[in-house]
């Protein structure tokens, strides 16, 4: 298993915005109601800790492309600028990653999944799964439908006000706040929506098909 860069022992006692705190517009995960926003086996870092599978990718933003198929009523993609032009959102979540840390308090900014699948024509009825593509060389994740389309799911490209960090997913990746971090592919390159589901790379190497953080669901063995 990775292992973070950095984990703060003494970030459990930092204080951290309440979901009444976050300014209005902003959607709040639901997550960040319960009285104790870390879930079992995890531990709260201030810092954000840097893990991929093989590293980032170098991406050419005149070269970007995002891409939705499958189970859409229309495929459709956008470049770069397109992207970038699309009606935004903006989410407070908490962000748990499967090595055992969380980090409180995330401001996202970027596109709804929703609308997303919106600009396809919608989903079709027979659609269960999406897998979610990163440019990391060949790199995809799995999650529900119901999972994809929560709320607070979104494909950001700001974190806490700034551009994503390339080390980070940017200039653009998928965030799902209800499930393990691993679930919100970095460097996001395209969606295919699914009536079965299909193991994504972490997946076909044991890690758990669904990935509930408040479960536990670390592995599938």
């Amino acid at each position: 298993m990775l292992r973070p860069k950095f984990i703060d022992p003494k970030a459990q006692n930092d204080p951290v915005l309440t979901p009444d705190q976050v300014s209005e517009g902003v959607i709040v995960s639901a997550d960040t109601h319960r009285a104790n926003r870390v879930p079992p086996g995890q531990s709260r870092t201030l810092k954000w800790p840097v893990l991929d599978a093989s590293g980032a990718p170098k991406v050419d933003l005149n070269r970007w492309k995002f891409q939705m198929s499958g189970l859409v009523n229309h495929e459709v993609s956008w470049n770069w600028q397109e992207f970038q032009q699309l009606p935004r959102v903006k989410v407070y979540s908490d962000f748990h990653c499967v090595t055992r840390w969380s980090r409180l308090g995330n401001l996202w900014e970027g596109v709804s999944t929703r609308h997303l699948a919106e600009l396809a024509g919608g989903v079709k009825p027979e659609c269960r799964y999406v897998l979610a593509y990163g440019l990391d060389y060949g790199w995809t994740t799995n999650m529900p439908i119901e999972q994809f389309l929560a709320e607070d799911a979104l494909v950001a490209i700001l974190h806490d006000g700034e551009p994503l960090a390339v080390e980070h997913g940017g200039p653009a990746r998928l965030i799902v706040p209800q499930l393990y971090a691993w679930k919100s592919a970095k460097w996001i390159a395209g969606l295919e929506f699914l009536e079965k589901d299909k193991a994504g790379f972490w997946e076909r190497n044991g890690y758990h098909m669904n990935g509930d953080p408040w479960k536990e669901e670390r592995f599938g063995f």
